[in-house]
């Protein structure tokens, strides 16, 4: 920083040629008094530029599926290019410069009408002339929008969320509380991260304590149009076994976003105990979940889980829209439950 000129004015206009080395000394004092006064009067925000200041911090680096990601400083501008990022920065409070709006979840509502939130195109085809016109410090993906990942490095630094959508019955809470930890880092936020991450674990624990006594069987299906798919152990919809304990009906593999179409017949002879019902048709078509009454089909109606009132239709939009996030997995764990009354 240049030395204030006025402090230097008032000390070297008195001196002659034949200054001594004392004086020199006190002259270099002074003015090293004046450089540090003048020096925190820049540094210091003023009381209108202190909120958009952007706070010092020393670089960090993210190791991701992707690759490396250096993080220069605390990001002050974010792009959330899928829904569960969207949630892990409003679980933090960290302010969304731009995100897709496509299909935004109910839990994330207040983001879609927000005119100072920039919409950013839809979730598998992000629009890279919006994002690169945001001038984002951060960009947060998925494996939704991976095969982005090289032009949206181009723009600003990019991380991946590592988590598997095509069979999640590895790590699936691991890998979610991993990211939500690092971007705690990342936004000077780790105390809050760690907090979510202990409320996330403890209601998992408490889940997999009511579930790990019943010998009830369950099986998860997506509603589209009247067609149906299952998920078994290794597939979307995986971690629902492995974490959370809950018995497959059906170890049926099926590695894709979808599952594996199936038919009625097929509900029926797997004759769950429980039947969770994710209704796609609710999001795709933006109407509210269907209900038991809606699904007349009389081949459901003669399995277990229907005699017995414990058909599940679960909130599409924690489980179908996001399902890798804090929220989304909290509201998951809620609906689960459902399907072990008591």
């Amino acid at each position: 920083m240049q030395r204030n000129r006025t402090c230097t004015r008032n000390f070297l206009q008195p001196l002659s040629t034949a200054i001594t080395a004392a004086a020199a000394v006190t002259i270099a004092l002074a003015l090293s008094g004046c450089d540090r006064a003048s020096s925190s009067a820049a540094d210091a925000p003023s009381a209108s530029t202190a909120a958009s200041s952007a706070p010092a911090a020393a670089p960090i680096t993210v190791q991701h599926q992707l690759g490396s990601t250096v993080i220069p400083r605390t990001p002050q501008r974010v792009a959330a290019l899928e829904m569960n990022e969207a949630d892990f920065l409003d679980q933090l409070g960290v302010p969304i410069a731009g995100m897709v709006k496509d299909y935004v979840p109910h839990f994330l509502a207040k983001y879609k009408a927000d005119e100072a939130v920039q919409d950013l195109g839809a979730i598998v085809q992000p629009n890279l002339e919006r994002v690169h016109a945001l001038k984002p410090d951060l960009i947060l993906i998925t494996p939704l929008q991976s095969n982005h990942y090289q032009a949206l490095s181009e723009i600003a630094p990019t991380i991946h969320l590592d988590v598997d959508f095509k069979d999640s019955h590895v790590r699936h809470f691991a890998v979610v509380n991993a990211h939500l930890l690092t971007l705690g880092r990342i936004f000077d936020k780790e105390a809050l991260a760690a907090e979510k991450v202990a409320a996330l674990d403890a209601k998992l624990a408490q889940a997999r304590q009511r579930i790990e006594g019943s010998k009830d069987k369950a099986l998860i299906v997506l509603h589209n149009n009247g067609a149906f798919s299952s998920f078994g152990p290794q597939s979307r919809y995986g971690f629902v076994f492995s974490d959370l304990g809950v018995k497959p009906a059906s170890t049926d593999a099926e590695g894709s976003l979808h599952g594996q179409p199936i038919s009625s017949e097929f509900i029926q002879q797997a004759n769950p105990d429980i039947l969770y019902v994710v209704d796609r048709s609710a999001v795709m078509e933006r109407h509210a979940v269907m209900t038991a009454d809606q699904l007349a089909n009389p081949l459901l109606r003669e399995t277990k889980a229907w005699k017995s009132g414990r058909v599940v239709f679960v909130d599409a939009d924690a489980w179908y829209t996001t399902g890798a996030s804090p929220t989304s997995l909290s509201l998951l764990i809620d609906d689960v439950l459902r399907g072990y009354p008591g």
